[in-house]
């Protein structure tokens, strides 16, 4: 099982005292979260699937609020992948249902915290009630810019970039862009994230060590952080560790590395 790299000697730490470890300088522009284990959560208790993805809704609530109290920009979180169409159908209801249950139960609250939501993914898929709260909620915060809470909903990463060069593909045939001008930078508005800064930390729950087609293109240089915390049971204490390891990291993007850099941030 793949363990988190947060040094052992600040596991032991309240919730205080490791907000107070924290730079807020170096604090990530924009954390991306795989929000994994929530199934396992339930059965470990002898629970149906579907309370385990309950249980997660309050790990998603601490961690807007957490983001929103340090001032992190962007949180982009990975709720429903294309892969999940393929789950049992009770259970791909339940959870449609359970996204409708979120939206109208957290819109205010939303509002509140300044949030803007806004869905990525082949989001025309969901069902007609869900697709509605989502185009709702996307409407009442579009004006809200304390966090850009991006959702990411019947996504893959894989798809994103097929859907965005479709889409330079078609400008280029009806003349509006010259083939010659595409560059990375160009490529990148065509993608459904276009806006955003590149995720600066990944956390994956439940241990697993693996994208899973998540925003393939924006993870380049994107540090991250595997933890066997299940999701339900990842709420603002672990948060903190994450951020407190990725500010153990040095980001070289390619480069030398600063000779008077040292690890020994603790």
């Amino acid at each position: 099982m793949t363990k988190s790299t947060t040094p052992s000697s600040i596991d032991h730490l309240t919730e205080a005292e490791l907000l107070a470890l924290l730079d807020p300088d170096v604090l990530p522009c924009h954390v991306a979260i795989i929000m994994d284990g929530n199934g396992r959560w339930a059965e470990l208790r002898g629970l149906p699937r579907m309370a385990g993805h309950t249980e997660g809704i309050k790990s998603v609530r601490e961690i807007i609020t957490l983001c929103r109290d340090l001032g992190i920009g962007a949180l982009t979180i990975y709720a429903f992948s294309q892969e999940n169409w393929r789950r049992p159908i009770p259970e791909i209801n339940a959870l449609m249902l359970l996204l409708e249950h979120y939206l109208q139960s957290e819109m205010d609250a939303l509002i509140e915290k300044g949030a803007r939501f806004r869905a990525i993914g082949r989001v025309d898929s969901l069902p007609p009630s869900a697709l509605n709260w989502v185009r709702k909620v996307e409407q009442a915060t579009a004006h809200l810019d304390k966090l850009m809470l991006t959702v990411a909903l019947s996504y893959g990463g894989r798809s994103e970039i097929v859907d965005a060069v479709r889409r330079l593909a078609r400008d280029c045939k009806e003349g509006a862009l010259d083939p010659d001008s595409i560059d990375e930078t160009l490529l990148e508005g065509y993608l459904s994230t276009h806006g955003l800064p590149d995720p600066d930390l990944l956390i994956r729950t439940s241990g697993e060590a693996r994208i899973s087609n998540f925003l393939l293109w924006q993870l380049a240089y994107t540090e991250m952080y595997f933890t066997p915390t299940l999701w339900p049971d990842f709420r603002r204490r672990e948060a903190l560790l994450a951020l407190l390891e990725y500010q153990r990291r040095e980001r070289r993007f390619g480069q030398v590395p600063d000779a008077g850099y040292s690890q020994d941030a603790f």
